[in-house]
């Protein structure tokens, strides 16, 4: 006989939310904006009011809801609201394209699509059949929800009794891109946030109530994710929100204006953020202080994931500003940081060691574990692994082995046990933090008219950076020039979305193939 009721409650946004009005912080301010700030009262009013307007509309435990905002408050309130009724909140990038949402809400079969008003037209050019969605609530920054679920929030309650959930219940999905074939759903539970949160969160960044948290890394990504939303809260911090993309002034000013204490970024960004200081400092004739009065001096702790950190960029923004940058690798499998440099004791080009909370080893083909400094195959284990990828059993079995997650990157250990990036064991490219598949930049070019074949790899810019180079071979009768390299790189910015374009076209005579006629990218490497 199966008894119910065995297992204990735990819901997430109750951890993430209520807890924190429940400890005596509810006048506290949780999120700072341009346009006003919201304590952690004012978020629970707002996520329990959507998490109320939700149900309304129909919406029960376990349906899907797809979020496409900018970074805006009104984001937590569906998020969490999602959670609190114990439907799934699904975080989607806004840089895509309408083909690629068409994809997305159909094989999550969400119910519900939440979108920022100036990403309407994202998903109004969508042409195919929406096989499961039901319903659009636009929201604006400015004026909340737009009619007619506007209504259904005014009249919603402040009061919620939140879904009986425990922590192995689904919470919340997040897509995964992966070298061949579609997007993968990567499903996470309840407590998989609690575990980055203890692990990253208190074990790495020490963080605590006072810390005023910025990231660069959008809400949709699961770095910004982490950063910006479930980190801070499950502290107590504050966070800082803007809706704008990161540029290097702007994330100047918003430093400086709140007082940040750990910020948040990826390699491209400190590189342009560097360029752009030392830009001014040459042009006003000023030489740099690291401990005199400039944006960072608030700032105690600089993060960057996404990408491998280039030992200069590290080595010039210590000396710049006086504070460390501290590397690590995190994936959408894991949901946040699982290996890092340590405050104090980074050693620059590694990824530093294993978070608290997570063992790592690295194993050869035969999956036996390979010996110190050798190259091998970077295994995880921590409580934040997603339980499945969605309709993917196959996918699933290849990296979710047990209790091991394959992350499809190639290590090595050093003496000291530091952790050192040897590339990819797949294909794919990480381009300013997002991975590309080639694959998918191959077909696109494929569709030029001049072109015959083509390989995309991966090539480092002179900061050290990866990004895409195409190698095209033309069709019989075209003639490689600079001119059809530029049209064959606006060819693909005109199809997929901006950051997959390829930087450089090269023109070769042949692909090199193994005898089953498979191109292979390494030896063009």
């Amino acid at each position: 006989m199966i008894h119910g009721g065995s297992a204990e409650f735990f819901n997430a946004a109750d951890y993430f939310i209520d807890r924190n009005v429940r400890e005596g912080r509810g006048d506290k301010v949780a999120v700072y904006t341009d346009l006003r700030n919201y304590t952690y009262k004012n978020l629970q009013k707002m996520i329990n009011k959507n998490a109320n307007g939700l149900r309304e509309l129909g919406v029960h435990i376990d349906d899907r809801v797809m979020i496409l905002m900018l970074d805006v408050p009104q984001f937590y309130a569906v998020f969490w609201g999602s959670i609190k009724i114990g439907a799934v909140p699904i975080p989607i990038n806004t840089m895509l394209t309408p083909a690629d949402y068409e994809y997305y809400l159909n094989d999550s079969r969400a119910r519900v699509l939440v979108i920022s008003d100036s990403l309407l037209p994202l998903v109004t050019k969508i042409t195919g059949d929406l096989l499961y969605l039901r319903d659009l609530i636009v929201i604006s920054e400015e004026d909340g929800a737009l009619l007619p679920f506007k209504q259904m929030y005014r009249h919603a309650p402040e009061t919620i009794k939140t879904e009986f959930t425990t922590k192995d219940d689904v919470a919340l999905w997040l897509y995964s891109s992966g070298s061949t074939g579609a997007p993968k759903g990567a499903i996470h539970s309840e407590h998989d946030m609690v575990a980055s949160l203890e692990g990253f969160g208190k074990g790495v960044l020490k963080l605590t109530e006072k810390d005023i948290l910025y990231s660069s890394a959008r809400l949709f990504f699961a770095y910004g994710l982490g950063n910006s939303n479930y980190l801070p809260f499950g502290v107590g911090a504050s966070v800082v929100l803007n809706a704008g993309p990161p540029k290097p002034e702007s994330v100047f000013q918003y430093i400086a204006k709140y007082g940040v204490t750990v910020y948040f970024g990826i390699p491209t960004l400190y590189g342009q953020m560097l360029e752009y200081k030392e830009k001014q400092d040459k042009e006003n004739g000023t030489k740099p202080d690291p401990k005199g009065d400039h944006e960072f001096k608030s700032v105690r702790l600089c993060v960057s994931a996404g990408e491998a950190l280039p030992p200069d960029i590290y080595i010039r923004w210590k000396e710049r500003f006086g504070v460390e940058i501290i590397d690590g690798i995190g994936t959408t499998e894991l949901l946040h940081i699982f290996i890092c440099n340590r405050p104090g004791e980074v050693k620059a080009g590694s990824t530093g060691k294993a978070v608290p909370g997570y063992e790592l080893k690295l194993i050869d083909d035969n999956g036996q574990d390979v010996p110190e400094g050798e190259i091998g195959m970077l295994l995880v284990k921590g409580g934040s692994a997603a339980q499945q990828y969605w309709k993917k059993r196959e996918k699933t079995m290849a990296t979710m082995q047990g209790e091991w997650i394959n992350t499809g990157d190639k290590y090595y250990v050093d003496q000291d046990g530091y952790y050192w990036c040897a590339g990819r064991g797949d294909d794919m490219l990480k381009v300013g933090g997002i991975w590309v598949s080639p694959v998918e930049v191959e077909n696109c070019i494929m569709g030029h008219a001049a072109v015959f074949e083509v390989a995309v790899t991966a090539k480092n810019d002179e900061k050290g950076l990866v990004k895409p180079k195409a190698w095209v071979v033309l069709n019989e009768g075209q003639e490689p020039s600079e001119d059809l390299g530029k049209e064959i790189q606006q060819w693909v910015l005109d199809h997929v979305a901006k950051y997959k374009y390829p930087r450089w076209v090269e023109f070769i005579k042949e692909l090199p193939k193994s005898s089953t006629g498979k191109i292979q990218r390494f030896k063009l490497r």
